[in-house]
């Protein structure tokens, strides 16, 4: 059994220190937190070394989140009392109440605590939720991404597109049935004033097929007829 020693102040030492032997005795009592680090695989070849220093920020980083998530805290870094540290950077830990140093703080707020601040905990650390973790609070979600566009601008925008190429749509077809209407126009106009001048000629309206371009058996005797004198 190891159980981390730091100072205290003389009237707590002996609460602290049965709390701490209690504690590490059974490490899986109520309202203790395992914690396994992976620096290693965190980091690489930059993975720096866990010694009492990590330990001490560990500490400090705990008594911060506790301090925050309640504004009535009065946590010390002397509160958080880490046991049975190994090697391959894995310990237990619990928060011991500053008002009754024989009693430590009920789980669910140390988790609520280290929940709200875990971002704040893995950044001191360079570490993650996957190499930073504490085994009986749950990896904190990370905040859903949000796209540089709002969303309803992006269906506005197509919606819009739609109408416009609705409108276009209308237009071209409008245009291409006026064209249509005033061709057909022109070619009537062009076929009655032929009519009229052809009346005028003295020849009658059968005598040209004016739309097959042949000439009539009537208009053809009489061209025979003047051809022959």
């Amino acid at each position: 059994m190891q159980c981390l020693s730091f100072p205290l102040h003389p009237g707590n030492c002996t609460a602290l220190c049965t709390t701490a032997v209690r504690v590490c005795s059974s490490p899986d009592a109520q309202n203790a937190f395992k914690v396994r680090i992976s620096i290693k695989t965190a980091l690489g070849d930059n993975a720096y070394a866990w010694d009492a220093n990590e330990e001490y920020l560990f500490r400090a980083m705990v008594a911060f989140a506790m301090r925050r998530y309640s504004s009535k805290s009065t946590t010390q870094i002397s509160n958080v009392l880490l046991c049975n540290v190994t090697d391959r950077v894995s310990f237990w830990f619990v928060v011991t109440d500053s008002s009754k140093n024989v009693t430590t703080v009920p789980g669910s707020e140390v988790e609520a605590a280290i929940r709200m601040n875990r971002n704040r905990i893995n950044n001191a650390f360079l570490l993650s939720d996957k190499t930073l973790q504490f085994l009986k609070i749950t990896s904190t979600l990370s905040p859903p991404v949000e796209p540089s566009t709002p969303v309803w601008i992006i269906v506005f925008g197509v919606v819009l597109c739609l109408i416009v190429a609705g409108i276009v749509f209308l237009i071209v077809s409008g245009i291409q049935k006026h064209k249509k209407k005033n061709k057909e126009s022109t070619e009537r106009e062009n076929l009655e004033e032929k009519v009229e001048v052809t009346l005028e000629n003295g020849i009658p309206c059968e005598a040209l097929d004016l739309k097959a371009g042949h000439i009539n058996g009537v208009f053809a005797a009489e061209d025979e007829r003047f051809t022959s004198l």
